[in-house]
């Protein structure tokens, strides 16, 4: 969501009733709803795409070659051909491929439609082929730069802030049942751009409009192709204790651990990024060549598959929780810990988002930790995804429900400990990056300033 032209709007000293009231409103929603039709339809093309060539690149084309199965060494090759490509998109094409995710989920900027396929093509290159980055971030940006696209065509004086709030729209559609409910990646788009004040409404009315429209497109093309959901969900979730005084113990264990382990991977992505930068096509294979290793070694090591490091754990996270038991916690340490490594690289070079690889990270944490006393399973798992995807994400509400509502009626259980979780992680993480501010001899130290 543009948050510059979003804050323009929240400045101007119209009362925001009169602005609902208006008939430009009525003419802004009437083609927030419109536009959420194709929009939605391209992200359900979109999400489809990389499952598919997921499918062919992993399963398919190594029988087709005379395999039994996928070799564990096909992702190396299969990554370095990744980085040649994004690198080139990068590169080339205009908009150098989308943000960059090692420096968070950002929702303004939204990108020109010359900018589009650059994007597409980037996201595409990485997510299809194994990093392990999550399509929340390209879709954002698709959605809202295809949404401005369309109004720019057919009204080329539109006012900067009609094309704001219809990005914004656009960004709500194109992520309306990603997450699992339209209604909380409406609030992941709110929390992440800031958007609050009297003009929230006026922004968010919009948005949540095209992404209704968005989750029920995204329904009926998935009755119609059977194709798959391409939402975030959990089918089997192990029945929560009730909170206890060790499971708060172990919440605030859990905070202040993801709160490290957050801020290891975050600094070391941008320090990578800025060597990555000065030499592009040459580390973007080499950070791809060095996650297919990792995939390669974890399965070498617990003969599970290479899908665990790869992807971004969107379509795993949920097959880990249920077959938990048949991870060791050796097994799921050295999980977190190649996942991370991969996860970070992924950052520095790649393209897509930073989401879905901090729940699944968190997640699998949170299941070696609840092998500890006084902690069951599935809270376990709840309090590690909240803690670590807030300590990347920097976004405690969001965090909050993304770990609670995944996990159904189970959630209402868990909530207290995932607040505290949360909260610490928060904290603790905001508190790290303002030390890393801090003048030392007399000069400031770099590094992003918290908020």
């Amino acid at each position: 969501m543009p948050a510059g032209p979003a804050a323009e709007t929240a400045e101007a000293p119209q009362d925001p009733l009169a602005i609902v009231r208006s008939r430009g409103y009525v003419t802004l929603l009437v083609m927030a709803a419109v536009l959420g039709v194709p929009i939605s339809a391209v992200a359900y093309g979109f999400l489809a795409l990389v499952s598919t060539l997921q499918s062919l690149v992993y399963d398919d084309l190594p029988r087709s070659l005379g395999f039994s199965g996928t070799p564990h060494w096909w992702a190396i090759p299969v990554l370095a051909v990744s980085g040649v490509l994004v690198a080139l998109t990068i590169r080339h094409l205009p908009g150098r491929g989308g943000h960059e995710p090692a420096e968070g989920l950002k929702t303004g900027d939204t990108p020109s439609a010359s900018a589009v396929p650059g994007v597409a093509l980037a996201s595409i290159a990485s997510l299809s082929l194994g990093v392990v980055l999550g399509p929340e971030a390209p879709l954002i940006a698709l959605g809202g730069g295809l949404a401005v696209g369309a109004i720019r065509f057919l009204q080329r004086d539109a006012p900067p802030s009609a094309l704001a709030l219809i990005g914004a729209a656009g960004s709500f559609a194109a992520i309306s049942e990603l997450l699992g409910s339209p209604v909380l990646g409406a609030f992941l788009l709110m929390e992440a751009s800031g958007l609050a004040g009297r003009m929230l409404g006026v922004v968010l009315v919009p948005g949540l409009l095209a992404a209704g429209i968005g989750s029920l497109i995204f329904t009926g093309l998935d009755s119609w192709t059977g194709l798959g959901t391409y939402s975030l969900s959990l089918a089997h979730v192990p029945p929560a204790d009730r909170p206890t005084l060790a499971a708060f113990g172990w919440a605030i264990a859990a905070g202040l651990t993801a709160s490290l382990l957050g801020e290891a991977i975050r600094r070391s992505a941008l320090l990578l990024k800025t060597h990555v930068e000065r030499r592009r096509m040459t580390l973007t294979v080499v950070a791809g060549v060095l996650i297919g290793a990792l995939a390669l070694l974890f399965t070498t090591l617990t003969g599970k598959s290479l899908s665990a490091v790869l992807y971004s754990g969107e379509s795993t996270i949920g097959p880990l929780l249920a077959d938990h038991a048949g991870y060791s916690v050796g097994a799921l340490v050295l999980l977190v810990v190649l996942k991370s490594l991969a996860y970070c690289l992924s950052l520095s070079a790649f393209r897509g988002g930073p989401v879905f690889p901090a729940l699944f990270v968190g997640g699998a944490g949170g299941l070696a930790l609840s092998h500890l006393p006084g902690l069951d399973t599935t809270t376990g798992f709840a309090i590690g995804v909240g803690a670590l995807s807030v300590a990347m994400l920097k976004l405690p509400m969001t965090c909050v429900l993304l770990a609670t509502l995944l996990l159904g009626a189970q959630g209402l259980t868990v909530m207290p400990l995932v607040i505290v979780a949360v909260v610490v992680s928060y904290v603790v993480t905001l508190r790290i990056m303002r030390l890393q501010t801090l003048p030392v001899d007399g000069q400031r130290a770099t590094g992003p300033t918290a908020p």
